[in-house]
């Protein structure tokens, strides 16, 4: 496997690992809509939003960080 093409698959291996907080935050969203838990009604809902969105960009972030450093050594 030529080098260029390693680096590049290592990269898309990177950022789908990254994206992958992220993206499960937003499957709870869906999961708890198609669960009929999240419904109009449910009290503190914008916080819960909030809070669930949040865990998942500063996951998301803070393993991004990490690969990056531990990549730079």
């Amino acid at each position: 496997m030529p080098s260029f093409l390693k680096s590049r698959a290592l990269d898309a291996l990177r950022i789908a690992l990254v994206l992958t907080p992220w993206i499960a935050s937003m499957y709870v969203f869906h999961w708890l809509d198609a669960s009929g838990t999240w419904t109009s009604d449910t009290p503190h809902r914008g916080k819960l939003s909030i809070i669930i969105l949040t865990v998942g960009m500063l996951s998301s972030f803070l393993l991004h960080a990490h690969l990056s450093r531990h990549g730079q050594k």
